[in-house]
């Protein structure tokens, strides 16, 4: 089944001949099209569920186990190169700095097959004669096309390979501003909860049983309380598809804008104005404001941040100026 993120999810149901096999070697088996390096790569992710939970590459699956494996959308190797603007923050011989606009689909998937960043990166890359041998576009990893900020993109493989590597052993810090609705308590904590794809509505993502899904990490910090409002710093420590708006509904607080997760939620901004500012906002109030990363040639620690977009700056001070007024 194809998710509206790119990725596909394969279902096998394990028959009693198979039963015994390790998991890692019947999956082998049963998707010849992926390495055994490959599948274990995907149980150590989580991204294969038995029974809806994480397992070991040498459980030993049994007659009736459901298996979900979650395939990420495959490398674009061939792209239409597109003259679309790139707000450029950094970049050298190895790597760019990129700041993506909220609206803007990371690379081509599920209907989606212009208008992406991938696209703008090929034309980049074409210009600059640098594309070679490149796992092009050098894509490492995603911001939902709501979600504005800051994406590191790889030039050549070595770089590639490096990144990613900090990616899966999360040494990689990401920070966003997040707006969420109503007063969060404590003012700083942490969401450890699980999250997997949702038992009925397969494209979203939510919170599932303790042991269900897979590991998920959200640090917070309130920065200021506004009205009907927080304002928050957070830091994920892994990164699962929503992850951010996904534990914010989970505690009862979406994030503005957030029609998906959040809508039903937004009947507790009592300001109708504030109300029809974030119907017409037109995306969710989340920034990546702030990544860094070691270099994948020099290993020296890199650091960037990137100011709010004008249309969240914009509802930010609109939000305060509400607030100011109904306490005088």
């Amino acid at each position: 089944m194809k998710l509206l993120d790119g990725a596909e999810i394969r279902t096998v149901t394990v028959l009693a001949s198979d039963a015994g096999a390790r998991l890692d070697l019947y999956l082998t088996r049963a998707l010849a099209e992926l390495s055994r390096t490959r599948i274990q790569a995907l149980i150590e992710d989580q991204a294969v569920l038995v029974n809806d939970r994480p397992a070991k590459p040498s459980y030993r699956v049994r007659a009736g186990d459901r298996i979900e494996i979650e395939l990420p959308p495959p490398p674009t190797l061939e792209l239409r190169p597109e003259p679309i603007p790139l707000r450029i923050v950094y970049e050298d011989e190895d790597l760019l700095v990129v700041e993506k606009p909220a609206g803007m689909v990371v690379h081509p998937g599920a209907g989606v097959s212009e208008g992406t960043l991938a696209n703008a990166l090929c034309f980049y890359f074409q210009q600059l004669s640098v594309v070679g041998g490149m796992r092009r576009p050098g894509i490492v990893h995603r911001l939902d096309r709501e979600t504005s900020g800051l994406l590191v993109v790889a030039k050549n493989e070595p770089a590639h390979d490096a990144l990613s590597e900090q990616f899966s052993r999360r040494e990689v810090q990401k920070f966003y501003r997040a707006l969420v609705i109503g007063e969060v308590t404590p003012r700083e904590g942490r969401i450890a909860a699980p999250i997997g794809r949702h038992p009925v509505h397969r494209t979203l993502m939510t919170v599932r049983p303790p042991g269900q899904g897979r590991d998920a990490l959200t640090l917070y910090r309130v920065i200021e309380t506004i009205g009907d409002f927080s304002l928050l710093d957070v830091e994920i420590k892994t990164g699962r598809t929503h992850q951010i708006r996904v534990h914010f509904h989970w505690l009862g607080h979406p994030v503005v804008g957030d029609a998906v997760y959040g809508r039903a939620l937004w009947t507790k901004v009592r300001d109708p104005v504030l109300r029809q500012a974030m119907t017409q906002l037109g995306r969710h109030f989340l920034h990546a404001y702030r990544l860094g990363f070691r270099h994948p040639r020099s290993g020296r620690k890199m650091d960037f941040t990137s100011p709010l977009p004008e249309e969240l700056a914009a509802f930010l001070a609109l939000a305060r100026a509400r607030a100011t007024s109904s306490a005088v």
